[in-house]
């Protein structure tokens, strides 16, 4: 991954140790990151096997005075950032300044809406699970065990895509004129095209 200001990933679709693995070490060697849409990763198993897991975490905490933690997040975004600090000297100041390097959503709030998003092919799950095996999504998970913004995420999600339609629409219609208006004027820009080409703008 290469080092660039920050990096936009589009967590959809990706299975959550191996993402989580790949955002660990880029936020240690001080590339700042954010993860978008994190209620769509997936995690390989079948959805029972992974509730009676989270069920089985939901039970471990410190029967002296439980707000003393573990904390349970149930959030999606919270779930996945727990991943990323687990993989993460969080107890030392290299550790703690790498999680402040990254930012988790659930949806695409703005300005992300709006911006170029990656994905990373090393944790794809159509690229690293056969097709016969069983998997789940983290915001099925965090619904069954107590997170209440699944309805309210969806509804927000439907509205982004209507208007994100209607703008790739446009965009296409435009780039259509361009390439029209391009194809009529190519005879009186030929010369000025030969002059830019000899300058490296072709």
């Amino acid at each position: 991954m290469g080092f660039e200001k920050q990096i936009l990933i589009d967590g959809s679709g990706h299975l959550l140790g191996r993402l989580a693995s790949v955002v660990a070490k880029a936020v240690l060697s001080g590339q700042r990151i954010v993860v978008v849409r994190c209620e769509a990763i997936n995690i390989s198993g079948n959805f029972y096997r992974n509730k009676l897991k989270y069920l089985d975490f939901l039970r471990k905490r410190c029967n002296v005075k439980p707000a003393r933690g573990p904390f349970h997040f149930r959030a999606p975004s919270r779930i996945f950032w727990r991943v990323v600090r687990g993989m993460v000297p969080h107890k030392t100041k290299r550790g703690a300044e790498a999680l402040n390097r990254l930012k988790v959503f659930e949806g695409m709030p703005p300005p992300y809406d709006k911006q170029k998003r990656m994905v990373v092919p090393s944790a794809l799950r159509v690229l690293k699970l056969q097709p016969k095996r069983k998997y789940c999504a983290v915001g099925r998970l965090s619904h069954e065990v107590g997170w209440k913004y699944q309805d309210v995420l969806s509804t927000l999600e439907e509205k982004r895509k209507a208007k994100s339609t209607v703008y790739y629409e446009r965009k296409k219609q435009l780039m259509r004129i361009k390439a029209k208006a391009e194809e009529e004027a190519k005879e009186e820009l030929a010369d000025v095209n030969k002059q830019l080409e000899a300058f490296g703008y072709a």
